[in-house]
């Protein structure tokens, strides 16, 4: 089934080969480039690895290239969802990969050209991989029954976090090894593979997979037979857009992804220049946290369709119960984060527990477009992530903003925005959070 791990490794691999492609040289005598805490020890790199070239961006352009991707991102999510539905998840998804999967390679060519057009080669990334969400809430609305939602949603998931703690610490070793103009070809090469697997193994729906079982099939066909709208070509597009479920779920994501973007776009930044890492520690311990969020997002789908399923709690209890785990525990150990100094033990460990707990969200809002319109869910996935996707758009621009002189203080401040924000969603989410099918989604 659908896996978004090498969606997530092609883009994440740039905020690990961003810290390995600045001039640190020219840096350290105009910027304050040095880590605010003592250096860690540096084995000394293999000589071949200096080849690739070098730029001197500072932090303000630095933001807009680590944002950049999330600009083309924010084009293609309502669209996706729609032509998902329509058309099918399969294609639009594999098509929309094969785009990114292009651009990966050519990005150490358009670092060359420079900012700009480096910039440019990430938008375009995003807006093939901005299909990717709503496509596979499509195909999990036709593949997942409902009291199954929770675990089979998690795990397809937890690819997005297996594709970055996969992409940080293999990025740091390529970069370590050879230069960061291979972490580009080798993931590069890697989707290309994927492309492959996945036009041969994946299909739409039930009804169309060749090898599945009879049994199987009419399982699944049989339990979705009163949730699905027979009417695919009618889109409720007024109810859908003065739904109140709907919408908090909208800030719900906002919220959540403003927190895992900044970690994602600038923890191996916070990683070199605070805490003193160097490149192939940083990848390693930039991964950690999403290593965490990982296992307790499969967890927690289990443990969410157990209470569904066997305990009888109600969906919208579960469902609330683990949004505010999943974003007041980030929010406070994101804060504490701030406070480790340079106890480089207790910062990681903070990071990890509160990446790991925003796992605990996947069996949340996040799966919420299943249980409120099954029929449309990629579309609803397209709105909500479209709103969540602009943290990812400004949130290094204000990070970078706030932090251009790499101070404890700066980052702190750049942490209680991002808790401040997801405790707003979780409140917001806790209030008008629904867990049942709406009217406007039923097939009647």
């Amino acid at each position: 089934m659908q896996n978004p791990e090498t969606d997530y490794i092609k883009h994440t691999n740039v905020y690990v080969a961003m810290v390995d492609m600045l001039n640190t040289t020219h840096q350290a005598s105009t910027n304050h480039s040095s880590s605010v805490c003592p250096a860690h020890a540096n084995p000394p790199r293999p000589k071949h690895n200096h080849t690739a070239s070098v730029y001197d961006w500072n932090s303000e352009t630095q933001g807009w290239i680590l944002g950049s991707f999330f600009y083309g991102y924010i084009l293609t999510q309502i669209p996706g969802g729609y032509l998902a539905g329509r058309y099918g998840p399969k294609w639009l998804l594999g098509f929309g990969i094969l785009g990114t999967v292009i651009f990966t390679l050519l990005t150490p060519v358009a670092a060359d050209l420079g900012a700009t057009y480096l910039i440019a080669v990430r938008v375009l990334e995003g807006i093939g991989e901005g299909v990717t969400f709503p496509a596979m809430y499509a195909m999990w609305a036709a593949w997942a029954p409902p009291l199954e939602r929770s675990r089979l949603l998690t795990i397809s998931y937890i690819g997005a976090q297996l594709g970055t703690v996969i992409s940080l610490p293999l990025s740091g070793e390529i970069c370590f090894y050879l230069d960061w103009t291979y972490v580009f070809y080798v993931f590069g090469a890697v989707g290309l593979v994927w492309f492959v697997l996945w036009t041969f193994l994946v299909f739409d729906s039930p009804n169309t997979h060749p090898r599945i079982s009879e049994r199987e099939r009419l399982y699944i066909t049989s339990s979705l037979k009163n949730e699905l709208a027979s009417s695919a070509g009618h889109i409720p597009w007024g109810a859908i857009v003065t739904s109140i479920p709907l919408w908090a779920i909208v800030v719900a994501h906002f919220s959540y992804n403003w927190t895992f973007y900044t970690l994602l776009t600038l923890l191996p930044t916070y990683m070199n220049d605070v805490l003193g890492f160097s490149i192939q520690q940083n990848g390693w311990l930039s991964s950690l946290p999403y290593l965490g969020c990982a296992v307790v997002a499969v967890v927690s789908g289990q443990l969410a369709d157990y209470l569904r399923e066997t305990c009888l709690y109600p969906t919208v209890n579960v469902r609330k119960a683990f949004s505010l785990v999943g974003m007041i525990g980030p929010a406070v150990f994101l804060v504490a984060v701030g406070y480790t100094g340079c106890n480089y033990t207790l910062a990681v460990t903070f990071l990890t527990i509160s990446s790991s707990l925003g796992g605990v969200s996947a069996s949340g809002f996040n799966i919420n477009h299943l249980d409120i319109a099954p029929s449309y869910a990629g579309i609803l996935l397209g709105i909500t992530n479209t709103f969540a996707t602009i943290p990812g758009m400004v949130g290094p621009v204000i990070a970078r903003a706030l932090t251009s002189n790499n101070t404890i203080e700066e980052w702190q401040t750049v942490f209680y925005i991002a808790a401040a924000i997801n405790l707003f969603g979780a409140s917001v989410y806790t209030v008008f959070g629904r867990g049942t099918v709406q009217p406007w989604a039923k097939n009647y």
